[in-house]
């Protein structure tokens, strides 16, 4: 959950507080959204909680692509394996 009055500060106040700010990531664990003329710019967070983002990421597209097999198969929308390989093969000219 962001805090608005801590997670959200100016590009200078950072530049002036760098050290403060990565203790706070550090500690919180939440982002900070960096701001420009009081419009967010950039949002800064520690390399672990970017990590578990990117993990998050990577799952959620993995179980779309699931789901969206399940869904072609509930609609008859598949066939046999050796059969793509053929037409695969002879399409792209890959010898037997």
């Amino acid at each position: 959950m962001l805090n608005i009055t801590s997670d959200i500060q100016s590009l200078t106040t950072f530049r002036r507080r760098s050290g403060d700010f990565m203790k706070q990531l550090k500690k919180t664990r939440r982002p900070v959204v960096l701001t420009v003329n009081g419009k967010a710019a950039a949002v800064v967070q520690d390399a672990e909680a970017y990590q578990r983002l990117l993990d998050l990421a990577a799952r959620a597209d993995a179980k779309e692509g699931i789901r969206q097999g399940m869904d072609d198969i509930k609609q008859g929308k598949v066939r046999p394996a050796r059969e793509f390989f053929e037409d695969f093969e002879a399409r792209n000219g890959i010898p037997r």
